[in-house]
């Protein structure tokens, strides 16, 4: 089905719905290079005029990428509940963006909602909305996940820390991790990027971790970013498996990229269940995603990226995940070129993985040859932190020296908790008093004050 709309005198034809959501989306380079952008403003206006006009119902009958081809088109489909529908069915994408915004739109209508909406649907309704309406319709939506603590809880806001180390040395990922603890980070997880896929390795970060949370009973969760299969192996020969890592994408072509597939995320996520580890709830999944990663692998089929992102949430929900990370600026400026644009594409993510019932995070970074610095971090931060995210990153001095890439630091979530009056996990900060490293309102103690666990935990490092 094509698509027209007029300005002027001039008319503009928009082939069909895949089409019609490129041009629609704001500026972008990722787009532009896979050559689906708007040729004008002119032109992305009148997609956004001819988009508002659609029947959510559309996106139930024309698929971007076809259902034969694609499993994550079929799971879209497939999961689908036209009960849960109903509510809105008889919207267009305008109206649906003024239902979103409506005062009487609370959270429990945007729950209701949750399973009868699709990737399509949230991605066309975000590219008719300001910044502003982006924040404002997220905030109402709380995703609340539980493992060792429980995340997402309105009024709070959690730290994944990731102490990585250029060469997984044992000890300075155990000093990093302390440091991060003694500003109160940590209770979204303890998450190690490896700088190897050895299982051995892998496996003694673990044990690390492991180690220390029990004698210090931190009521948090630990991750080994590795490949599910490495995970699934780890699982099997007994290592102290948390959460479940995988990188994912919107299509099964950028997903079988990633070697992974539907059936294996399952097989993953079977795994992690049989081991029992959470105390408050069973959410384990860790998924991470970022706009790019489709066109990145030449598996976006003319799908713009925001979209094919979108669709990515889809997969995570299948799961039931603890956390989805969206690394918005890590791909690099081939995808998203400026601070302008990581901007709008970290609240673009957060809004739709929300939408989409997905307990969202966001990794406000950028790579150094990226149009961007940390004051455009210290925007996006802000902003999210006001959208109600549910956790950001804790990077010792925002740089991390294993990825290379700049992202927020602890004394980051210091300032963003401070300036919006923001809680941890209330296990984690429960701990975190009882430690003596906070206060009851959650404001670090003196160094002098935290001295005991931190000369303890150096006996343990084995640290003079």
């Amino acid at each position: 089905m094509s698509y027209t709309e007029t300005i002027g005198s001039r008319t503009y034809r928009f082939a069909d719905l895949k089409t019609l959501m490129a041009k629609a989306s704001p500026q972008r380079s990722g787009d532009q290079l896979a050559g689906v952008a708007a040729a004008s403003e002119e032109e992305r206006v009148a997609a956004k005029m001819a988009l508002a006009q659609v029947p959510l119902r559309t996106f139930l009958n024309e698929a971007l990428i076809p259902y034969e081809s694609d499993e994550v088109t079929r799971l879209v489909i497939d999961d689908h509940s036209p009960e849960a529908f109903a509510e809105i069915s008889h919207l267009t994408v305008g109206d649906f963006r003024n239902w979103l915004l409506s005062s009487t739109t609370d959270t429990d209508a945007l729950t209701r909602i949750t399973t009868g909406l699709t990737p399509e649907m949230v991605a066309a309704v975000s590219k008719l909305m300001r910044n502003q309406d982006l924040i404002a319709a997220a905030r109402k939506r709380p995703v609340i996940t539980r493992f060792r603590n429980t995340v997402g809880l309105p009024g709070r806001m959690s730290v994944r820390l990731q102490p990585n180390h250029p060469t997984d040395d044992v000890k300075g990922i155990a000093a990093s991790m302390l440091d991060g603890l003694m500003y109160g980070c940590g209770d979204a997880m303890i998450g190690i990027n490896p700088a190897s896929d050895n299982l051995a390795a892998i496996t003694k970060l673990l044990l690390m971790i492991d180690d220390f949370r029990q004698r210090y009973q931190v009521p948090t969760q630990s991750c080994v970013l590795t490949h599910v299969t490495n995970t699934i192996a780890a699982i099997e020969k007994g290592a102290p498996v948390d959460l479940v890592f995988q990188s994912i994408a919107g299509t099964e072509k950028a997903n079988a990229g990633f070697g992974i597939s539907l059936a294996l995320l399952q097989e993953a996520y079977e795994a992690g269940l049989s081991l029992k580890r959470g105390t408050v709830g069973n959410n384990l999944m860790y998924f991470e995603t970022g706009q790019g990663s489709a066109l990145s692998a030449d598996a976006h089929f003319g799908v713009d990226q925001q979209t094919c992102e979108v669709r990515a949430y889809a997969v995570a929900r299948k799961f039931n995940p603890f956390l989805v990370n969206t690394v918005v600026g890590f791909i690099g400026p081939e995808y998203l070129y400026d601070g302008k644009q990581i901007t709008r594409a970290g609240l673009e993510d957060h809004f739709c993985g929300k939408l989409l019932g997905v307990p969202m995070g966001c990794d406000i970074c950028y790579t150094n040859h990226a149009e961007a610095d940390q004051d455009d971090m210290d925007n996006l931060l802000t902003l999210l932190g006001v959208a109600g995210i549910n956790f950001i990153m804790g990077i010792p001095g925002a740089d991390d020296v294993m990825l290379n890439y700049q992202s927020t630091s602890f004394h980051d979530a210091l300032y963003v908790r401070d300036v919006l009056g923001l809680r941890r996990a209330p296990e984690f900060e429960e701990w975190l008093e009882s430690m003596q490293i906070t206060d009851a309102r959650g404001a670090l103690l003196s160094a002098s004050t935290q001295q005991p666990l931190l000369e303890g935990a150096r006996d343990w490092m084995g640290i003079a």
